[in-house]
């Protein structure tokens, strides 16, 4: 079984999670980024209880480039602390996990 990640990403807003997932995607750290809209979040920050409504990435990429993806959503999030959790794919469709690994795989000629 390949080493593939399915990453949790909440947004401010759906122009931010377009933003990251296209991103993420033309870089090829990305093979996938769905969109969930309408996630309501209830969470305790500096001190105080915050009840917001968000967009949630789920996005599927190798486990090798984790710290490379992170790094590029923190620099397009809006958030000081943004939702940034990974859990591995213990199983899947074979060709599904074929084509991950193949949508982010360097190509000759990348600079990414």
């Amino acid at each position: 079984m390949p080493d593939i990640l399915t990453v949790f990403v909440t947004t401010a807003n759906e122009e931010e999670a377009v933003q990251i997932a296209k991103t993420l995607v033309t870089e090829r750290l990305a093979a996938c980024a769905n969109m969930v809209p309408g996630v309501r979040s209830i969470y305790r920050w500096k001190g105080e209880i915050w009840d917001t409504e968000e967009r949630l990435l789920i996005i599927k990429t190798r486990a090798t480039l984790f710290p490379a993806l992170e790094k590029r959503i923190r620099a397009l999030h809006s958030y000081e602390v943004p939702e940034i959790v990974a859990i591995p794919i213990v199983a899947g469709s074979a060709p599904y996990l074929e084509w991950v690994l193949e949508c982010t795989q360097e190509q000759a000629g990348d600079s990414g």
